[in-house]
């Protein structure tokens, strides 16, 4: 059995109630919207995000409609910030299959992304409960914050470690925070409660980014997006950020100059992945990996032992552990 198959075990009735809500939220009259929104649904990945909501609100008590609307709310606003980045990126290709902004064109993505989270809002506002209402409008902010935060970093070769951990922090980790915090919030669990979800959920988060951009300087694996991708587009990551402050001045240089002259060709990135792994940067973003994960299961320590709870830390062994 997969990680994530053990993971959602535990709420496959559920799955099914959310399932239909998500695939619901696609229905439209406008043909070309429409057609849109079934190719956006057939490459709907492994809803872990959902699986969350669901799961910190069943540790804490019953699943309800508020539950499942505000699983296919935070599920939307993911799915609408997903199709915005390829355009900012230029990413013509995710999970194997063409971007919308490839399929179609920029404007049509740029406007079904604002539509789809637009739809996110709606069945935020269905759970009637204006404390994830706020959570859910404050993520919409923070997601377009880091963005901003990111794009402005590609310029900067000498961003620092603080720099990144709170792009990172805005662009993943506090979506991962208001899907676990609002799955407790849902069912009615108290303050002392949701602090725990809401740290977990942020440190599950860090943890998944910081897998996503090692992947990053790894070949050969089937991870949905060429490998040196982010290094073409110019971002800067916490391995290469690590490998540049403890490497020799000379080549430092030859990596800032690369950087700077926006020369990526294939020989350049396979210059830069080199010198991330020789200069402990992959070694070092494990290392935080692995710590962040630490934290998230630490967050969990005072919950009893039952099967939602193995399923949440194994959520946490399955941010760090996936392939792809």
């Amino acid at each position: 059995m997969s990680l994530i198959t053990s993971i959602k075990a535990p709420i496959l009735n559920e799955l099914q109630l959310f399932e239909k809500k998500f695939v619901d939220s696609f229905q439209s009259s406008n043909l070309l919207l429409s057609s849109i929104n079934e190719y956006i649904y057939q490459r709907n990945g492994k809803q872990f995000r959902p699986v969350l909501v669901l799961l910190c609100a069943k540790l804490c008590g019953e699943i309800n409609q508020s539950t499942i609307d505000s699983a296919v709310a935070l599920e939307l606003l993911h799915t609408a910030s997903l199709i915005h980045d390829d355009v900012i990126d230029d990413t013509f290709e995710r999970r194997g299959q063409k971007s919308i902004n490839a399929q179609w064109n920029n404007k049509i993505a740029v406007l079904s992304g604002d539509y789809t989270f637009a739809n996110g809002a709606v069945h935020a506002i269905r759970t009637e409960n204006l404390r994830i209402i706020k959570l859910f409008s404050n993520l919409g902010v923070q997601l377009s914050d880091g963005e901003l935060l990111q794009l402005a970093s590609v310029e900067r070769l000498k961003m620092t470690e603080d720099d990144y951990f709170c792009i990172i922090r805005k662009k993943t980790a506090l979506l991962f925070s208001a899907c676990t915090e609002i799955g407790a919030m849902s069912v009615g669990a108290d303050e002392s409660l949701l602090k725990h979800f809401r740290n977990y959920g942020e440190y599950l988060g860090i943890c998944f980014q910081l897998k996503d951009d090692i992947f990053d300087y790894y070949e050969n694996l089937n991870i949905g997006k060429p490998t040196g991708n982010d290094i073409r587009d110019g971002k800067i990551t916490l391995p290469l950020i690590y490998a540049l402050r403890n490497s020799s001045t000379k080549e430092k240089e030859q990596i800032a100059n690369i950087i700077n002259q926006k020369d990526f060709s294939e020989k350049n990135v396979q210059t830069i992945l080199r010198f991330a792994h020789e200069n402990g940067g992959i070694a070092y973003a494990e290392a935080q990996m692995e710590l962040y994960k630490k934290k998230a299961v630490d967050e969990l320590s005072s919950f009893p032992d039952t099967e939602i709870k193995k399923a949440l830390l194994t959520s946490a062994e399955f941010a760090a552990a996936r392939e792809h």
